[in-house]
């Protein structure tokens, strides 16, 4: 149903005129000078007042551009310009080479939810429940829930032939494969962190002396995902 803004900013401007009669008549009662309540004044300042910040409103909704997950998984579409601009930045890569638009959205989407042991959704979120996540939703790939069972289904690669979507396994608290974090690109990794909750590090940061094993997930060609061959 159409209508016109004007009439609806008079409507609003109209039910505030009304409220302000009230204090028109007490400030009038008690010598105040009552001519800057005029209506007129009043209506034409206020509508003023509701154009700037409904102007104000509509350019930031227009240079914010929220996160959305296009496509479907395992689809690479085009990731937005300003999403692309900020994970380059912060993984010291070009714009361009942010490529994988429904990757990057779903880290945006998840940055910052504070860890949860056993969690699976913004309330809270565990490592191996964020990679379990991230890996359905960006690649259509269905992981096991748990870090033990998910370093099972990898092949093992040498750090410097990790690609986007591999997995890394971390020993924490003298556990191994307790941690879990899902490869990025350019030596970075997105990961549910227990103090920082979802976040990108680098590897070769703090976290890397509890690095224990990497590698891609094993799918086989029926698209399920299966143990690595040879206990590898």
């Amino acid at each position: 149903m159409k209508y016109s803004v004007s009439s609806k900013v008079d409507s609003i401007i109209s039910g505030v005129i009304r409220k302000c009669g009230y204090v028109k008549n007490i400030c009038s009662r008690h010598g105040f000078a009552s001519a800057i309540f005029t209506s007129m004044n009043l209506n034409s300042y206020l509508k003023k007042c509701f154009i700037l910040l409904m102007g104000a409103l509509v350019l930031s909704s227009c240079h914010t551009k929220k996160a959305a997950l296009k496509g479907e998984p395992g689809e690479i579409v085009q990731p937005q310009a300003n999403i692309a601009d900020k994970y380059a930045q912060i993984m010291g890569v070009k714009s361009e080479e942010i490529t994988n638009g429904r990757l990057y959205n779903f880290i945006e989407l998840w940055a910052g939810v504070p860890y949860k042991f056993g969690g699976l959704d913004k309330d809270g979120v565990d490592c191996s429940g964020l990679a379990c996540l991230l890996e359905k939703e960006v690649y259509g790939i269905s992981l096991p829930r748990i870090t033990w069972q998910q370093v099972a289904v990898i092949k093992r690669k040498y750090e410097n032939e990790l690609k986007e979507g591999d997995l890394v396994f971390f020993d924490f608290d003298g556990k191994q494969f307790s941690h879990v974090g899902v490869y990025l690109q350019n030596g970075y990794i997105v990961h549910a962190s227990s103090t920082k909750g979802v976040i990108i590090v680098p590897l070769h940061g703090a976290i890397y002396k509890y690095f224990s094993r990497a590698g891609s997930i094993n799918v086989d060609s029926t698209g399920v995902v299966a143990a690595a061959p040879n206990g590898d």
